[in-house]
């Protein structure tokens, strides 16, 4: 062993080897130190270049949200707006009174047939009184993105007085593409100070309350309650511009739960054609993926519909934006929530034309004019399917007694476990209100898949009743006509639904029990 480690330390190549390991190393260590002197040498300038915080340099701290200060700093242009706005919202404005005479001239012959005539088209459509109405509201609007940035710029410059504006969030860069005011200086300001400045210099005589928090539930009486901390007027109207599911969620069924009247905004993003944006009823909605999951989650909590949502009709399709995915890097890093603005945020970005935001916020705004005023229009209502929703509840019903008599049981006063909302919940979201055989939309009903290995079974431990244990995961929806035929051979045949059935429909069954077992937990 000896004499060959002798061989290999005096073989050429060896030591050839040994020096370029060797001479790699030191150059290696020479480079990355180099790279931390000079780190370490930036950040000490760096730091030496922050004066220390004195009156002639002061700092705000951050928000709880790491945003900027709640006071972003403004110029002379600002500042002139901010005085005109303070004047006009104290009566200055209307009553004809001249304005601090550092105000530009033009400024100083404000009379108070400004404001009229800065209105006269609105009041000519609506008429005066309906516009009375409308100077009169009170507008809350929780999220300041694209959607909500637009809103608040419609309502406030077709009169609304007062308007209370709710969102965490800072104006970044990359939302200048669909913001409705906002500059590059307002970037790292927060939304709902940049939307008040802004919009100030436009209609100094609405008045604001701005809000830069997130919204939740437990802060819910005191975001959406009476202008002025309770001392004012209730609120008129909510436009929700949220897009976090359950921020959206909490705010939807909060404002049901309460009687406020609200209209939420869906999704934008991914979207093209302003042709296909309506308005509608929640139960209505289609075609959009937050629409779905926010149906979703409210119908699990037993909110059917009542909830007027604007939203777009366009099919996602070849060649058109989708939601960019993460890529395989961070999956394995883990802990993609960490990626996200905060705690249960979307961690992924979402493809957004900078025109739909627009349109969604002004399609919101006008609903919310029109519904205040009381301009004739026509609402989108509910899909109305009651009536369908009984036969199909009907139908269960006989399907099971049929079932139990074929094993001998007396299925006389049967009664299921399962409501007229578990169907419309079934049929309209795990199921999309198609047949999961054929993708047909008519004559739906549901249907056991699998009869258990036990056979069916009842319950009677309540004073005698009998009590189907048929179970919500074990339904599914089909036409009647393959329903009957899949009662015949499966359940009374006693085939498996793999005999019968080829691989692409057993795979959809199984993933939409997959996805229910996901939302179960909100039901």
């Amino acid at each position: 062993m000896s004499s060959w480690l002798e061989r290999q330390a005096s073989s050429h190549h060896v030591q050839l080897a040994a020096t370029a390991l060797f001479s790699g190393v030191a150059v290696a260590g020479l480079i990355y130190g180099s790279q931390a002197m000079r780190r370490k040498t930036a950040i000490d300038e760096l730091k030496a270049s922050i004066p220390e915080l004195s009156e002639s340099h002061h700092a705000d701290p951050l928000t709880n949200f790491g945003a900027a200060s709640p006071v972003p700093a403004s110029n002379k242009d600002d500042d002139r707006s901010a005085a005109l706005a303070r004047r006009a919202q104290h009566g200055e404005y209307s009553e004809g009174r001249l304005f601090l005479t550092s105000l530009p001239r033009a400024m100083l012959n404000l009379v108070s047939e400004l404001i009229a005539e800065q209105l006269t088209r609105t009041s000519t459509f609506l008429t005066p009184p309906r516009l009375s109405k409308l100077r009169s509201s009170f507008i809350t609007i929780v999220g300041l993105g694209g959607v909500g940035s637009h809103c608040a710029s419609a309502l406030a410059r077709s009169g609304v007085s007062h308007i209370r504006l709710v969102d965490f969030d800072q104006v970044t860069l990359s939302s200048l593409n669909r913001h409705a005011v906002a500059t590059l200086a307002d970037v790292g300001t927060p939304k709902v100070h940049c939307v008040r400045k802004r919009l100030e210099a436009a209609v100094p005589w609405v008045k604001w309350e701005c809000f830069n928090q997130v919204w939740k539930e437990d802060q819910a009486e005191r975001l959406l309650g009476p202008w002025d901390a309770g001392k004012g007027n209730k609120v008129d109207y909510v436009v929700d511009a949220i897009d976090n599911i359950d921020s959206k969620v909490a705010l939807l069924r909060y404002c049901h739960q309460n009687g406020i009247k609200v209209v939420s905004s869906m999704g934008a993003g991914c979207k093209s054609d302003p042709t296909r944006v309506f308005v509608g009823d929640i139960s209505a909605s289609m075609e959009d993926p937050l629409s779905r999951t926010t149906r979703r989650r409210l119908r699990a909590e037993g909110i059917c519909e009542g909830i007027p949502v604007v939203y777009s009709t366009e099919k996602p399709g070849p060649g058109k934006a989708a939601l960019l995915p993460l890529s395989e890097e961070e999956f394995l890093r883990g802990k993609v929530d960490e990626l996200s603005v905060l705690p249960d945020f979307r961690a992924r970005i979402l493809p957004v034309l900078g025109s739909m935001p627009a349109v969604f916020g002004y399609v919101a705004a006008n609903y919310v004019v029109l519904e205040i005023t009381g301009y004739p229009h026509e609402n989108g209502g509910g899909k109305g399917r009651e009536k369908m929703y009984d036969s199909i509840l009907a139908n269960l019903q006989g399907s099971e007694e049929r079932l139990l008599r074929l094993q001998g049981k007396d299925a006389l006063g049967l009664k299921l476990p399962v409501t007229k909302n578990d169907v419309g919940y079934l049929i309209e979201e795990v199921y999309r209100g198609k047949s999961v055989i054929s993708g047909l939309a008519t004559r739906l009903t549901l249907v056991r898949w699998t009869v258990p290995p036990g056979g069916l079974t009842m319950s009677d431990r309540f004073d005698g009743q009998r009590i189907s244990s048929l179970q919500l995961d074990n339904l599914v929806c089909m036409t009647k006509e393959e329903a009957s035929a899949h009662e015949k051979e499966i359940l009374q045949g006693g085939r498996t639904p793999e005999e019968v059935y080829g691989g692409e429909v057993i795979a959809l069954v199984e993933r939409r029990r997959q996805e229910e077992k996901h939302f179960a937990q909100y039901r």
